[in-house]
């Protein structure tokens, strides 16, 4: 299982990577293995609308079930991956590069400090 250490996690299995104050937001390899093979992925959130943290984002749908992605933090969206909606089993191979949901400019950084550092996060998933 694939827990890089530079990230923010949450306890749903999201994660926050931080990129000169644009949070790039998406699902955890864990999540993503929990998942299974994931076959489509629904983003409701649009370009310029502001997010609270927990808001969700979208969902994935997979062949075992169909998961709420949810916002680590709050912020504007900024960018959505539109290249997941044509192969959004890019989660399941690359979730961490290629496989990222949205990226948002983060109105508040000091969420971050809520969230779960690479440590804690392994723990949680007994990694």
């Amino acid at each position: 299982m694939n827990i890089p250490e530079n990230l923010y996690y949450t306890k749903d299995h999201e994660y926050v990577k931080l990129e000169n104050g644009i949070g790039i937001i998406g699902i955890t390899d864990y999540a993503q293995g929990e998942l299974g093979d994931i076959i489509y992925v629904d983003i409701t959130a649009e370009i310029g609308s502001e997010v609270k943290q927990h808001d969700s984002v979208g969902s994935i749908e997979a062949v075992k079930t169909v998961s709420e992605v949810f916002s680590p933090v709050s912020g504007k969206i900024v960018e959505i991956n539109s290249a997941i909606n044509e192969n959004a089993s890019v989660i399941n191979t690359d979730t961490y590069a290629g496989g990222w949901i949205v990226k948002i400019e983060l109105s508040d950084s000091e969420e971050l400090k809520g969230l779960l550092d690479t440590k804690a996060y392994k723990e949680l998933v007994g990694a």
